[in-house]
């Protein structure tokens, strides 16, 4: 028996890459899968039910059970529909695993409002969506995982993603807060960044030596290294995790930190602008964050 043997996963996003092999590693541990995918194109245009009618057809001659819906997270009610879809067809719903998304990568003076809009709603607002539509289920059962995918563009940071960056970063909060408030329950929630070669990857451009090798690394790293993770978070394994934030870098696994207090200090008659440049400025700046993107500190072949 698998270790999500009798359980209910719903992945969104899951037609092609990183949730594909997600939806393809849950139905091999046991789960019956929601294969949700609105069948767009890495930059969120179009609309094909090819994708997600595949990998269901993948996971049944596997001998495994899926369901395919074709929905889009962005709608309410079409994020609704999947996790309706799940109870109406398995009976429950034991985990969501928010993984769809697209890029519009645009250099910060040159973004758009509509690719600002876009990025956000679909993966920020496509989350909160389908988290929403999970959660009276999770509380009535006094269970259920959430995993949301989140990225080292918005934990570390990334050139020309401002609107991915803060949509990934604003998931984070959207997961801790959730573990926060349905802890009672017994529900849990956590964030992965995933490393992997994908056709949302493929379209950062890579127009000077340093970006090429860059993608040229990240090739190496295959979307099925992610989906362990997945299936250990959607499973009982799992129970006394929530609230935490991992990586996953093809055979490497990273547990990251949260923003905390670096330095401080107090001044007793309190301060003035002057007082801040003259004093705590220089008492704390070998503690300031430096200006490192992803690539840079991941330098590293992965291993």
């Amino acid at each position: 028996m698998g270790i999500l043997e009798g359980r209910v996963v719903a992945v969104t996003g899951a037609g092609r890459g990183i949730g594909r092999e997600l939806a393809l590693l849950c139905a091999r541990e046991g789960a019956s899968v929601i294969v949700n995918d609105y069948g767009v194109s890495a930059a969120g245009e179009g609309n094909d039910e090819g994708p997600a009618s595949e990998v269901v057809d993948e996971i049944a001659k596997a001998g495994g059970t899926a369901y395919a819906n074709l929905a889009s997270v962005t709608d309410p009610a079409g994020a609704t529909s999947i996790v309706e879809d799940a109870v109406q067809k398995f009976g429950r719903i034991d985990a969501v695993v928010n993984n769809a998304g697209f890029l519009r990568d645009r250099i910060w003076h040159k973004m758009s409002l509509e690719d600002w809009r876009a990025v956000v709603d679909v993966h920020l607002n496509g989350a909160f969506n389908v988290s929403k539509a999970a959660t009276p289920y999770f509380r009535e059962q006094g269970s259920g995982s959430f995993i949301h995918f989140t990225s080292t563009s918005g934990l570390i940071g990334n050139l020309g993603q401002a609107n991915y960056s803060a949509a990934k970063m604003a998931i984070v909060g959207l997961s801790q807060s959730i573990a926060l408030d349905m802890q009672r329950f017994g529900v849990r929630s956590n964030c992965i960044a995933p490393f992997a070669w994908s056709r949302m990857i493929a379209t950062i451009p890579s127009d000077n030596p340093d970006e090429q090798k860059r993608l040229e690394r990240m090739q190496a790293m295959s979307a099925d290294k992610i989906a362990p993770l997945v299936a250990f978070l959607a499973s009982d394994l799992s129970k006394d995790v929530t609230n935490q934030i991992f990586a996953v870098r093809k055979n490497e696994i990273f547990l990251f930190s949260k923003p905390r207090p670096v330095r401080a200090m107090h001044r007793s008659d309190g301060w003035t602008a002057q007082s801040i440049a003259d004093e705590f400025i220089p008492a704390v700046r070998s503690d300031f964050a430096s200006m490192i993107r992803s690539p840079e500190l991941f330098s590293w072949d992965p291993v």
